[in-house]
């Protein structure tokens, strides 16, 4: 029997309100046992644990995105460390850089916000999810200079360098794969996988985005991390049995599940 953890979805958001029984059917018949799910503000965190309050296998990530730092207000870090007292409250995230669009949140704003919430991961003893886009330069450099408090954390939906990879696995990062992982031009994230060590490795969706092949461009849901975790283990040239248990001991140790 495979077992497969989804370390990082969306799935409380609202496109999944009207058939949230067929996507639990589907999750159940390709093995996810457990799933993360994402906050990307203070009002979709709050969501996030509700929902995971209230769904079997379903833990909690809060924090603020970047694009969504725009929207943080000091007063929000008292707000985030309530929520993470919740046993169902796993890790602090969706967290990051995006310097992906040219009318995007201030760079300098979402440094502070994001070096605020490194801040909460590190005093709550919480990992940190990361969410970074075209700014692994700043990331690497933030991430360097907090010195020895660093929480540990994960490369969300990871398509960067190999280079780039290694320096976040020097720092005792996570490197997480998703659907991208199994698009035909997706080199560099197919390069990374086939080299990160197994004991770092972790599997996602991000759904209901970045949906893998076939499905590019459809709603994606956790189910489909099954066809995430079949294109590693290809790559790998092992076992998708053996891929995914290993995957999941690593999502538990990571989020800190006993």
């Amino acid at each position: 029997m495979i077992r497969l953890f989804d370390t990082h979805c969306h799935l409380d958001e609202a496109c999944f309100e009207n058939d949230l029984p067929a996507v639990f059917a589907d999750m159940e018949a390709n093995g996810i046992a457990a799933y993360a799910v994402m906050g990307t503000n203070l009002e979709s965190s709050r969501r996030g644990l509700a929902f995971a309050d209230t769904h079997e296998g379903a833990y909690a990530a809060v924090g603020f995105h970047p694009e969504e730092a725009d929207t943080f207000q000091d007063r929000d870090i008292s707000s985030l460390a309530e929520l993470l007292e919740h046993p169902r409250v796993v890790a602090v995230g969706e967290i990051g850089l995006d310097y992906h669009w040219p009318d995007g949140c201030d760079r300098e704003q979402q440094k502070r916000v994001l070096d605020a919430q490194l801040d909460l991961a590190w005093e709550h003893n919480k990992p940190a999810c990361f969410h970074v886009r075209d700014a692994h330069g700043d990331m690497l450099e933030l991430l360097r200079n907090r010195n020895k408090r660093l929480p540990r954390g994960v490369m969300h939906c990871y398509s960067g360098s190999w280079e780039s990879a290694r320096s976040y696995l020097d720092l005792g990062m996570y490197l997480a794969f998703g659907g991208t992982v199994t698009f035909r031009n997706a080199r560099k994230a197919q390069e990374v996988a086939m080299k990160v060590p197994l004991d770092r490795l972790l599997l996602e969706t991000d759904s209901p985005y970045l949906s893998p092949e076939p499905f590019r461009g459809s709603r994606n849901d956790p189910s489909r991390v099954r066809l995430v975790a079949e294109r590693v283990a290809e790559l790998r040239g092992m076992p998708v049995e053996e891929l995914a248990e290993i995957t999941y001991r690593n999502a538990r140790v990571f989020f800190g599940i006993s």
